[in-house]
């Protein structure tokens, strides 16, 4: 049937899968899964479009058919069986003919029924990065169009994570998409003196599939597993590739591995950070002994390792700091006066509010709670984040601290007001029923 699975991939009778299992399985294979498409069909555009479709044909076939014994070989499967039906209907079969044949050879079939087969490349979701993050697209549309594509994040999620609306950003990844394809842009790695170009975007990209994870911008859960595991997967996988082709030069190898340091320092706290019924343990109050010891010695090695690399970059001073944090044996034992000043050196190499709202809480506990309380006052006068719920969290915990109740309880209303997450809006309200 076209549109329909491979006669390879068979399917396991009596067993179902619910809706739920599939957004799952969507949310964990999603950029793996184009990522394979893309290269079979040769079509970025064509390619998400008929991995959609395939997602869509597995949530109306699966609860009632039963699960393929490869889930993630059905949709890639059925994506190519949609990418073709597309072009026949548009008249486009011939032209794509060629090209086709080629991603589509014995091996490429086989690979897409079993799923079992590996490129030569390291793995096809850091091409696809590599892809998104093309020089001839503007650096935000790069890190945007990689998140909706290498992790299926929504155009709201995306919209959230950079500040903007989400009709302003769905029409950038149109327009992103439409230049992939009019300008024809390869989907490849580049070559070795192209790899430096592309760095910051990339290395932006793994963060924010990280950060997406580590703390999601919507939903009932505050961390998502797959997303922290992807991205210090592709993390690692950045490391071995620039390990490999700058080993005789070495210039570009240290923010990567701060990235990698970083991601591994933060997660190993992730078990921590939310107890047994999913609500919000802050840093202060969490169990030190639940964090995982093997990430934090490998992520203390590698920081050691990037700060030696060369001049410390954004990257390298953000896993500096999470080392302080980490290497606490309790809360109180924290260097928050090593931290605020990392803060301002992060602030110098990167100038955004978020950093500059993190130096102030910094400063709050260095050098006291009315210091760091001016400096919140004085970045709110800047509006760049109103709609950050974090700021006015931080100013009402600030105010908490100071015992004025009042304010405190109007600025966590206000948080209340712009938190997308169940786990954080219930840590909001338990502090306003607490005032």
């Amino acid at each position: 049937m076209a549109g329909g699975p491979s006669a390879a991939v068979s399917f396991r009778p009596g067993r179902l899968m619910s809706s739920s299992a599939i957004e799952r399985l969507y949310h964990e294979e999603f950029g793996r899964i184009l990522a394979t498409v893309i290269r079979l069909v040769g079509d970025f555009h064509l390619a998400e479009e008929a991995t959609q479709e395939a997602f869509t044909a597995a949530l109306a076939q699966w609860p009632h058919d039963g699960v393929p014994t490869n889930p993630r070989a059905w949709v890639v499967s059925t994506a190519r069986h949609k990418a073709i039906d597309r072009l026949r209907r548009h008249g486009r079969f011939a032209e794509k003919l060629d090209e086709l044949a080629a991603g589509l050879g014995e091996r490429d079939q086989e690979s897409a029924a079993t799923g079992e087969a590996e490129t030569a490349v390291p793995d096809e979701r850091l091409r696809l990065i590599f892809t998104c993050c093309h020089p001839a697209l503007a650096l935000e549309v790069q890190v945007a169009l990689s998140l909706r594509t290498l992790c299926g994040l929504s155009t709201d999620e995306i919209a959230r994570a950079f500040f903007v609306p989400p009709a302003a950003m769905a029409q950038r990844l149109v327009r992103a998409k439409r230049k992939i394809r009019a300008a024809r842009i390869p989907y490849e790695l580049p070559s070795d003196e192209l790899l430096p170009e592309r760095l910051d975007a990339v290395l932006a990209v793994i963060y924010l599939v990280f950060n997406e994870g580590y703390s999601a911008t919507a939903g009932d859960a505050l961390v998502r597993g797959e997303l922290c595991r992807e991205a210090i997967r592709l993390g690692r996988i950045l490391c071995e590739l620039l390990s490999a082709e700058q080993a005789p030069r070495g210039e570009s190898l240290g923010e990567p591995m701060g990235l990698l340091a970083l991601m591994l320092l933060q997660d190993s706290r992730r078990a921590a950070r939310t107890n047994a019924d999913g609500d919000l343990v802050l840093l202060e109050d969490q169990d030190r002994s639940m964090w995982n010891r093997a990430q934090m010695a490998e992520g203390f090695a590698l920081a050691a390792s990037a700060i030696r690399a060369a001049a410390l970059g954004p990257y390298t001073l953000q896993a500096a700091i999470a080392v302080e944090h980490t290497k606490a044996l309790r809360y109180t034992d924290t260097d928050w006066r090593a931290i605020a000043a990392l803060y301002g050196r992060l602030f110098e190499a990167r100038p955004t509010p978020v950093v500059e709202l993190n130096r102030a809480v910094a400063i709050a506990m260095a050098h006291g709670t009315q210091a760091g309380l001016s400096e919140i006052a004085r970045l709110k006068t800047k509006h760049e984040l109103d709609s950050y719920y974090l700021l006015w969290s931080a100013e009402a915990d600030l105010l908490r601290r100071l015992g004025r109740r009042a304010e405190a309880k109007q600025a966590y209303r206000h948080a209340l007001e712009l938190v997308t997450t169940d786990p954080e809006r219930r840590f909001l309200e338990r502090r306003i029923q607490e005032l």
